[in-house]
């Protein structure tokens, strides 16, 4: 199965291209460091020097990436980015599984991942470089504002956003208006 860890890749290849073919395969999406595009194809995958390819950031988006794959971020010195975006497999021990990147990640977004909890969402406090974490629409929560408020105070240097389901339809709804003539609103005070 392609979601289990190969450590003779990982030795062979170097963690970042061993982490990318199997992000990749999952579905992900991943951007190299120094490049402009984003490489989603397993047969795309930049060729030379394997280990000369660093990792900068993933979009997981609709990925099928699963807790035993995780130590593949073992090792990954350069992903500063890292978006979770309805991931049907994610869990509260995936985001356990982000101490791996500790020392690295600085933005993170976990959205439409319906099993985690606040227990995953605590394991968070370990990423001490993160800037930005943004969260929303997490159905398995059940006191998401308690949480935030201990995510802010673990993470003080992080931004931490949520965004209601609410807020999120809103949003979208929001998308959908024609753009606004400032004329409608002259009489306004």
């Amino acid at each position: 199965m392609h979601v289990r860890v190969d450590y003779g890749r990982i030795s062979e290849a170097g963690p970042d291209r061993a982490a990318a073919e199997w992000l990749l395969r999952c579905g992900a999406h991943v951007k190299f460091l120094d490049y402009t595009r984003w490489n989603v194809d397993y047969n795309a995958l930049p060729v030379g020097p394997s280990r000369k390819y660093k990792i900068e950031a993933v979009d997981a988006t609709d990925s099928s990436i699963m807790h035993i794959g995780f130590p593949h971020f073992n090792d990954l010195k350069h992903l500063r980015s890292l978006k979770l975006h309805h991931c049907t497999y994610l869990t509260d021990e995936c985001l356990n599984s982000l101490h791996y990147l500790e020392d690295v990640l600085e933005d993170l977004q976990v959205t439409s991942c319906g099993d985690i909890t606040e227990k995953g969402l605590m394991s968070l406090h370990r990423l001490k470089k993160l800037k930005t974490l943004f969260l929303c629409d997490l159905p398995a929560v059940r006191d998401i504002h308690s949480t935030i408020e201990t995510l802010r105070s673990a993470l003080p240097d992080c931004e931490v956003t949520y965004l209601s389901l609410e807020g999120l339809k809103d949003l979208k709804k929001m998308k959908d208006l024609k753009e606004i003539d400032p004329n409608d609103f002259k009489d306004v005070k």
